[in-house]
C-alpha cells in the first residue's frame, strides 16, 4: 500500500512512538533524580494527541491541556530538546527552567501549556476561542483534561459559554479511567462523559482513545463543527499505563488490569491495521524506532549539557515589567538574589499586574 494514506499512518506511528520513548525515558531519569518534582507520564494515550494532532491547522489552531502534557508537545512539533531541558530545570529548556514538567509552553507551535490546577485550561481555552472568533481567524482550539476535571465547576461554566458565544472550541476529555487512585465509575453520575454535552445544547461523541484513527475521524469531524461555531465534547476512553505521577504505588489497581490494556496498546492496535492494508514494512518499522530513539537520546545529552539559570534570573519571567523590588533603588542588584526593600507583593510602591 502507497500514497497519503500509507504516509499518514507512518506519520503516525512515528509521532506515538516518540511519544512512548520519551515518557520512558523520562521516567528512568526521574529514577536517578536527573528530574525531580512532579512528573505525569502518558504511556498508553498516545493515539489521542497523535490522533488530535494530525487534523488540527497548526496555522491556526491552538492547543491547550493539563499536567499531562509531555504527549501532547512533542505531537504539537516542540523540540524534544528542549522538553528535557526543561523537566531537567535547565536555562535551554521551553520555560527557561522554570515551569518544569507541568508547565510546557510554545507560542510559536500554537500550544498554550501545560497547566498545573486540575481543569484551569478549560476556562482559560475557551477564552483562547473567543479571541479567535473576535479576530476572525477561522481556527478552533482543542483542550485536553482529564476524567477528574470533568466534574470541576470550571468544565461546566466553559460549556456554557462557549455554546453562548457559538465558540471554535473542542473540549476533549481523555478519561484514562483513574483520577489520581479513584475510578471515574465510584465519582461520577453518569459513566459517558459525552452525554453531559447535551446539557449545554453542544455535541457530545464516545471514541475509542486507544485506537488512533478512530480519534482522527473524531477530531475531524469536531474541529468542523467547532469552526463553524458548533463547540463539541469528545470523550476519549484511554488508559494510563503508568502512576498518576512518578510517586503513585498504584495499589488501586491489579497488575492484571494494567497487562489488559497493554494487550489495546495505541501503537500495536494501528500496526495491525497498517499489517491488514499492506501499508507495514518491518525494516522501516525499525528505522523509525531507531530514529526515535536517537531523537531521545540527543534530547537527553542536551539536557545534561545545558547549564542551570543563574541566580539573578530568579525575578525573571515572572511579572509583565520589572517588579517595584527590582527597580532602581530597591536594593536587589542583578547578582542578588533576595530584596533588600520592601517584600515582594507589599502594598508600597508599584507593579505589574
Amino acid at each position: 500500500m502507497k500514497g497519503a494514506k500509507s504516509e499518514l499512518y507512518w506519520n503516525l506511528r512515528k509521532d506515538m512512538v516518540l511519544i512512548r520513548l520519551f515518557e520512558e525515558k523520562t521516567g528512568q531519569m526521574y529514577g536517578l533524580r536527573k528530574i525531580g518534582g512532579f512528573c505525569h507520564l502518558y504511556n498508553g494515550q498516545e493515539a489521542v494527541a497523535a490522533g488530535f494532532t494530525s487534523a488540527l491547522d497548526s496555522t491556526k489552531d491552538y492547543i491547550l491541556t493539563g499536567y499531562r502534557d509531555h504527549g501532547h508537545a512533542l505531537s504539537a512539533g516542540m523540540d524534544p530538546k528542549a522538553i528535557m531541558a526543561e523537566l531537567y530545570g535547565k536555562v535551554t529548556g521551553t520555560s527557561r527552567g522554570k515551569g518544569g514538567s507541568m508547565h510546557l509552553f510554545d507560542a510559536s507551535r500554537h500550544f498554550l501549556g501545560g497547566n498545573g490546577i486540575v481543569g484551569a485550561q478549560i476556562p482559560v481555552a475557551t477564552g483562547v476561542a473567543f479571541a479567535q472568533k473576535y479576530r476572525k481567524t477561522g481556527g478552533a482550539t482543542v483542550v485536553y483534561f482529564g476524567d477528574g476535571a470533568i466534574h470541576q465547576g470550571a468544565f461546566h461554566e466553559a460549556l456554557n459559554l462557549a455554546k453562548i458565544w457559538k465558540l471554535p472550541t473542542v473540549f476533549v476529555c481523555e478519561n484514562n479511567q483513574w483520577g489520581m487512585g479513584t475510578s471515574w465509575k465510584r465519582v461520577s453520575a453518569v459513566e459517558d462523559f459525552s452525554l453531559m454535552a447535551s446539557a449545554y445544547g453542544i455535541r457530545g461523541e464516545l471514541v475509542d482513545g486507544m485506537d488512533v484513527m478512530a480519534v482522527r475521524d473524531a477530531a475531524t469531524r469536531a474541529l468542523a463543527d467547532a469552526r463553524a461555531g458548533r463547540p463539541v465534547l469528545i470523550e476519549a476512553r484511554t488508559y494510563r499505563y503508568k502512576g498518576h505521577s512518578m510517586s503513585d504505588p498504584q495499589k488501586y489497581r491489579s497488575r492484571d488490569e494494567v497487562e489488559e490494556y497493554k494487550r489495546q496498546d495505541p501503537i500495536l492496535i494501528l500496526e495491525e491495521l497498517m499489517k491488514k492494508e499492506a501499508a507495514w514494512d518491518e525494516a522501516k518499522a525499525a528505522k523509525q524506532d531507531e530514529d526515535a530513539a536517537a531523537v531521545v537520546a540527543e534530547a537527553v545529552a542536551f539536557a545534561e549539557a545545558s547549564p542551570e539559570p543563574a541566580l539573578h534570573t530568579l525575578y525573571e519571567d515572572i511579572y509583565a515589567g520589572e517588579p517595584f523590588f527590582m527597580q532602581p533603588g530597591a536594593g536587589v542588584t542583578a547578582g542578588s538574589a533576595t530584596p533588600s526593600g520592601p517584600v515582594a507583593g507589599a502594598s508600597t510602591g508599584t507593579r505589574s499586574s
